[in-house]
């Protein structure tokens, strides 16, 4: 466990959670919500584990109270939250539905009653499944369907929220677009049209309130070049040729220090810089813009969506460690290469626990995208976790996650980086989308049988740390 007394954090850090509305609300077509995109996603593919479905979730829509009062009891001082489009608007356009507005009042204002600040993220994967048979994210038009819902939620609700999210990782919304795409323009149209919903959010937003705080929620990898074999993910000596044992399909032969730092390059760009340049720099990466399947980018779009957030939402759960391939031309390309088969440590979800890639993360936004004021949205951890004859879950594993992660934070702070506030994934096991029931994020266990709650280990020990944050000046632990 890391050694937390040494770390220090401002005095208004908010410390939270995080939930998106699909995994937890359930009441799926309740009180006159329409069907979402996920709604048709688990009840007409087979893509979900074990044919789970999030029709019921953990039946927070009904269950709220109980929820806002387990967050009291962890101590938290910021829910970062989702609005589930449909709810509001069935349709994603034309009338509102009074029933799920007034779900969403009645728990910021539970939120805020119990010294809670609100993070409200507008799309979070899910969107109305009647704007997905008018194209979705491929139709252009859907930029300004959600800048339309942007302002009404703002209207609605900014008296009481004063941070916002756009998007949550809009490189997921493209690459698990409802229906996948079949055509690459498709697909190239979503990911342009994600950024420019995002830009014209934005000013939708300010232009009811200026003083609202708005952002883009992103997942942000460190990028390491993979060289040799084995667990070596650090850049050779200038020079020195290393062989690397592909996988299949990959072209055996030697690759040098410079391949692997290309393909490092590639991967950095395709999964993080083609969303930070174009909302801070108002530009593309130029591999995005010589690629052979166009952005369509129109006049004025740049400018939209370099509109400059006012803090960067980061999400990081682990790092790209990227391995050279020769492409059918020649060419170098990269693939990433998975933790296990590096046999380096890593989670049920398959991902590499790596904490100092998140000081990584934090100190690049920070001194190459003009040092945003930053929110980590999103950090955790899934594990196997069981309930002890106790009554007790003792996932001490979680604790340490977040602990060595918090490290990391305070460490990016002192080196100067404008770290807001930090958001633990998740408040609850919950819908793990695809995976349905098989991964359990939560600080709070849920039996998903009976929808009964139980604070880990874990979450007993978020509220001690939050309250010896808060007890000490300076916030200093």
């Amino acid at each position: 466990m890391e050694n937390l007394h040494d770390l220090s954090f401002p005095a208004d850090f908010l410390w939270g959670t995080a939930t998106a509305p699909y995994q937890i609300e359930g009441a799926w077509n309740e009180d006159g919500k329409g069907p979402s995109n996920w709604d048709w996603r688990v009840h007409n593919t087979t893509y979900i584990k074990d044919g789970a479905t999030g029709d019921v979730a953990v039946d927070h829509y009904h269950r709220w109270r109980e929820d806002v009062s387990l967050m009291q009891q962890l101590g938290l001082t910021a829910y970062r939250f989702g609005i589930a489009w449909a709810r509001v608007q069935p349709d994603g356009r034309g009338a509102w539905n009074a029933k799920g507005l007034e779900f969403y009042d009645r728990l910021i204002d539970a939120l805020v009653d119990a010294g809670i600040t609100p993070l409200v993220t507008l799309c979070h994967y899910d969107v109305p499944q009647a704007l997905v048979e008018q194209g979705g994210w491929i139709n252009r038009d859907m930029t300004g369907w959600f800048a339309d819902y942007a302002e009404a939620m703002a209207r609605r609700y900014g008296d009481r929220v004063r941070w916002w999210a756009t998007l949550n990782e809009p490189i997921c919304i493209a690459d698990g677009f409802v229906p996948a795409p079949d055509d690459p323009h498709d697909l190239a149209a979503i990911q342009h049209h994600l950024l420019l919903a995002h830009g014209r959010g934005v000013q939708a937003i300010r232009a009811v309130n200026p003083a609202l705080q708005v952002g883009l929620v992103t997942c942000l990898w460190p990028v390491h070049p993979m060289l040799g074999e084995g667990n070596t993910a650090t850049i050779a000596k200038p020079g020195e040729r290393l062989q690397f044992a592909g996988s299949a399909g990959d072209t055996a032969g030697a690759f040098t220090p410079a391949d692997a730092i290309e393909a490092a390059r590639q991967a950095d760009i395709a999964t993080n810089r083609a969303f930070l340049d174009p909302i801070f720099l108002g530009r593309y990466p130029q591999d995005i813009l010589d690629a052979p399947i166009p952005r369509p980018i129109r006049d004025g779009d740049m400018a939209i969506i370099g509109t400059r957030p006012d803090y960067m939402g980061i999400n990081y759960y682990s790092r790209i460690v990227a391995a050279p391939t020769r492409q059918p031309d020649g060419s170098i390309g990269w693939r990433w290469v998975g933790p296990a088969e590096r046999g380096a440590p890593h989670t049920t979800m398959g991902w590499e626990i790596y904490p100092e890639g998140l000081h990584e993360t934090i100190m690049m936004v920070h001194r190459e995208y003009g040092a945003p004021p930053i929110i980590i949205t999103e950090n955790g951890i899934a594990e196997d976790d069981h309930l002890d004859p106790d009554g007790r879950i003792r996932d001490a594993y979680r604790s340490e996650f977040i602990a060595a992660h918090l490290a990391q934070i305070s460490r990016a702070i002192a080196d100067g980086a404008r770290v807001r506030g930090y958001c633990c994934w998740t408040l609850l096991d919950n819908f793990e989308w695809d995976m349905g029931w098989s991964q359990r994020f939560g600080l709070i266990y849920v039996d998903h049988q009976t929808l009964a709650r139980i604070v880990k280990d874990s979450g007993w020990w978020y509220r001690d740390i939050i309250a010896q944050v808060r007890r000490s000046s300076g916030g200093s632990i």
